[in-house]
């Protein structure tokens, strides 16, 4: 059975914790903070561990913000080169990034400083947040060196930390106003050596479409002029909420128009259990007179306490030449998950076809 997530923040990262600070600090309180992050600390969930072992630290670190984080930078261990092969352990820094994310508005700058280096070893998109929001023309200024940065977990800094939606973040209610200024950042950054910056870019497009999607389709056109490979994946992935709603705009930008498409489909079986799967066929037939390039979803409308909630999933993407046809399938687990619960009754599901939708079948869950 796997290790519960929770578990990532303990014993062992609060005695790593109190070693790396008294080192830093030789007036470190060790054994008061120890004492205060363990007390009812195996009771908690992951982020909430987080914001207790923060609250030791708040009672024990200096009272100045300047000097509290100039300690926490200093009890940082060496940066990571790459997160990989490094698996949970980093997410003993996740007590720093809660503390940062509380007292960084108090010394905005200091806070810049201490962000800049825990980016390098854990994640900073969280707690430089308050920060964009007290003041955001001094943190978008300095982002906007940190985008040409040799280091890629500082410039991932730069596109993740504005996301405006960022799941389990902080929203940026200004930005999901009025996005102009992150865009000259995204564009800095469109076309970064690293694949980890430019998935970053795209996620941050993508949240920017659900409140302009107007706009994004007009950012993707003008970054296809040209593309590479590389640049046209990530409008791609930054497209994909659009994709996912059958907007016929984004659908043509990655050639995926409606043209002449027949399409029929099954879901099976059409009574299934919690625990048990259902799957999704479809057989998409090109009956043009030119190739096209076709995005097939599977469109399901699950019963909710209130009523209806309707999730995509993605059966594939193919060319098909003029009277070519292609058949695709999809299998989905009827179970729980984190942002989704099951409820009993009939689940209606649509078949989308680069925008157009058709009934599919149903299936009836038993929970």
């Amino acid at each position: 059975m796997a290790e519960p997530f929770k578990n990532l923040l303990g014993a062992a990262q609060v005695a790593w914790l109190a070693e790396r600070l008294s080192g830093a600090w030789p007036g470190f309180p060790a054994d008061d903070f120890s004492a205060r992050a363990l007390r009812g600390l195996t009771e908690l969930e992951l982020k909430a561990r987080a914001r207790h072992i923060a609250d030791a630290l708040e009672a024990t670190l200096p009272t100045s913000p300047k000097r509290a984080f100039a300690v926490l930078v200093a009890a940082m261990e060496s940066p990571l080169e790459v997160t990989e092969g490094y698996g949970g352990s980093v997410f003993r820094y996740l007590p720093m990034s809660e503390f940062l994310e509380r007292r960084g508005p108090e010394d905005v700058e200091a806070a810049l400083a201490a962000n800049y280096e825990l980016t390098q070893r854990f994640s900073s998109e969280f707690c430089i947040r308050p920060l964009l929001l007290a003041q955001p023309e001094r943190v978008l200024a300095v982002l906007a060196g940190w985008a040409r940065d040799d280091n890629q977990h500082v410039r991932r800094l730069v596109s993740e930390g504005t996301r405006t939606r960022l799941p389990w973040g902080r929203q940026l209610p200004p930005f999901i106003s009025e996005p102009a200024p992150v865009l000259p950042l995204l564009e800095m950054l469109k076309d970064d050596a690293s694949e980890y910056v430019r998935r970053s870019v795209a996620n941050n497009l993508n949240d920017l479409s659900k409140d302009h999607p107007a706009l994004v389709k007009s950012v993707a056109k003008r970054w296809l002029r040209g593309a590479t490979p590389e640049r046209r994946r990530v409008v791609e992935h930054a497209l994909r909420t659009l994709l996912k709603r059958g907007d016929a705009e984004a659908l043509a930008l990655i050639g995926a128009e409606a043209g002449q498409l027949s399409a029929e489909g099954t879901v099976t079986p059409r009574r299934a259990r919690l625990g048990e799967r259902v799957v999704f066929s479809a057989r998409v037939l090109n009956e043009g007179s030119a190739p096209t390039h076709v995005v097939v979803e599977a469109r399901v409308h699950f019963v909710s306490r209130t009523g209806t909630s309707v999730k995509p999933f993605r059966l594939g993407r193919v060319d098909l030449a003029p009277g070519e046809s292609a058949e695709l399938r999809r299998a989905l687990e009827l179970v729980h998950r984190s942002t989704r619960r099951l409820f009993a009754g009939r689940h209606v599901v649509e078949l989308q076809v680069n925008g157009v939708r058709s009934a599919l079948g149903s299936f009836d869950l038993s929970v």
